[in-house]
């Protein structure tokens, strides 16, 4: 691929709706870097959270987290078993995947000077193109000007089945009713926060994966991807 058409794409839509997945095969299908996102803020929730930052009953020292921004540095690099997290020089990928990470990641999202933080680090990393980005904001803030948008999203139910099996896999003990509340109300504070809500951009294009397997997802997502190279 010629470097001086590289792209870039980006991946927004619900949680567990697989974008992370979509975007990492993307990336790697047509040799781009992918930039996880999220984990940017679930970096940041599980400082706050080791930190005593976020209270028990979910209670946020605003004024401390603004404060200690700057020293918080997030990065990726890979190894054999793919991209990882590192926070302040650990890899944290495993924790930051987490039920208790994900039951406060949306509070800290909604942060404005976290936003604010993030979103200059992830335009940083685009700054030469070849990146496939998800999040929830990407093709509305960081990268409003993207060659490529696409929109993710499925039934709560779904999402949360999803979610479900995953940390069972990894583990961790939990009910599906208490994956599909934690999803139910991420979707919520995602869409209502005042700082970059989760919407649809007016030129993304919208892809319903509920039922879709994963070589259907692909062969869409990748066509979609070769149509915007050639646009």
């Amino acid at each position: 691929m010629n470097t001086d058409s590289k792209i870039i794409v980006a991946i927004d839509g619900y949680s567990s709706t697989g974008k992370s997945t979509m975007a990492k095969w993307l990336a790697s299908e047509v040799g781009y870097r992918y930039i996880d996102s999220g984990a940017m803020y679930r970096a940041v929730t599980l400082y706050a959270l080791r930190g005593g930052i976020i209270g028990k009953d979910k209670a946020l020292d605003m004024i401390r987290l603004v404060k200690e921004l700057p020293s918080i540095n997030i990065d990726f690099r890979r190894d054999d078993s793919g991209q990882l997290t590192i926070l302040n020089g650990e890899n944290v990928e495993r924790e930051i995947r987490m039920m208790e990470v994900s039951s406060h990641v949306s509070i800290i999202a909604a942060v404005p000077e976290v936003r604010h933080r993030l979103v200059a680090m992830q335009r940083a990393l685009g700054d030469e193109g070849g990146i496939v980005m998800d999040g929830r904001d990407i093709g509305t803030t960081v990268f409003p000007a993207a060659s490529l948008k696409i929109f993710v999203t499925s039934s709560p139910e779904v999402r949360a089945d999803r979610r479900y099996k995953e940390l069972i896999e990894k583990g961790e003990k939990v009910t599906y009713e208490d994956v599909l509340a934690n999803v139910i109300e991420r979707d919520r504070i995602d869409e209502t926060r005042k700082e970059s809500p989760l919407r649809k951009a007016d030129d993304a294009l919208l892809i319903d994966n509920s039922f879709m397997t994963r070589d259907e997802q692909n062969s869409w997502l990748l066509t979609r991807f070769n149509e915007a190279l050639q646009s």
